[in-house]
């Protein structure tokens, strides 16, 4: 019999006590179990590092990486990466949800067609777990649809460590899941959809991913520095990502 590979399950820890069981029920009970958990505590302050512990110790196979400092989400899934044992990796924010057949029913749809990046559709809820929206994805992500607007979750994203090797997310405090994948798309990795909806995305309104100015931002310096477009054109594609992201929402 075929063994079952590993996947690595990313999570960094910021400020989330309040969703971060609920999170973590979401993954034990996943069917599929031959997974790991990176939890990477990203605070400068160690209030919730006991609870934190309590709440993991169920899980066979962990590794906690507490950071001596605040180093970012992205820095911080870096570290996880690293530290990863997986042939596979799926990220889960602190506060977002899994179906429990999601690790399986995507590993099975990338072992079936050899694909080495997947992602699919979610659902929007608020901080009471209230239904908000349903966000489909109905096609593959390449750079030309993916520069105008992100329609990857992160928390339904699941790569092929093996195939994609030296993953790294770039240095910001939003946008830097956006950022590695148009670096993916870019190099010619085939980003596939699974028009599935297995992931619950979590809409805080005090997060840090809420706050318009700091994407707005960090949208110009993904564009201008690790796309490399000039002055004017990175402004134009932040208004035209912009754009999609409000008809996204209102749609």
């Amino acid at each position: 019999m075929k063994k079952k590979p590993l996947i690595s399950v990313i999570i960094t820890y910021y400020k989330k006590k309040d969703f971060i069981k609920r999170t973590l029920k979401s993954i034990f009970s996943q069917t599929y179990k031959n997974f790991e958990v990176i939890f990477v505590f990203d605070e400068d302050d160690t209030e919730d590092i006991e609870y934190l512990k309590l709440l993991l110790i169920k899980f066979k196979k962990k590794k906690i990486i507490i950071n001596k400092k605040n180093l970012g989400v992205a820095k911080s899934r870096n570290l996880a990466i690293k530290n990863s044992k997986g042939k596979y990796l799926a990220f889960i924010d602190a506060d977002d949800i899994w179906k429990k057949n999601k690790l399986s029913k995507q590993l099975n749809f990338m072992e079936k067609n050899s694909y080495y990046f997947s992602f699919t559709s979610y659902t929007v809820i608020d901080e009471k777990d209230k239904i908000l929206k349903q966000i489909k994805v109905n096609s593959d992500a390449n750079y030309s649809n993916l520069i105008k607007s992100n329609f990857i979750g992160l928390s339904t994203v699941m790569i092929n460590k093996k195939e994609i090797p030296n993953l790294n997310f770039p240095n910001l405090s939003t946008q830097e899941d956006f950022g590695l994948w148009l670096k993916l798309a870019r190099k010619g990795f085939k980003l596939k959809h699974l028009n599935q909806t297995l992931s619950f995305w979590r809409d805080c309104k005090n997060s840090l991913s809420s706050s318009t100015f700091i994407k707005l931002k960090d949208a110009f310096k993904l564009y201008y520095i690790y796309e490399k477009k000039n002055l004017t054109s990175s402004f134009f594609s932040v208004l035209i990502l912009s754009y999609n992201k409000l008809i996204k929402y209102f749609n």
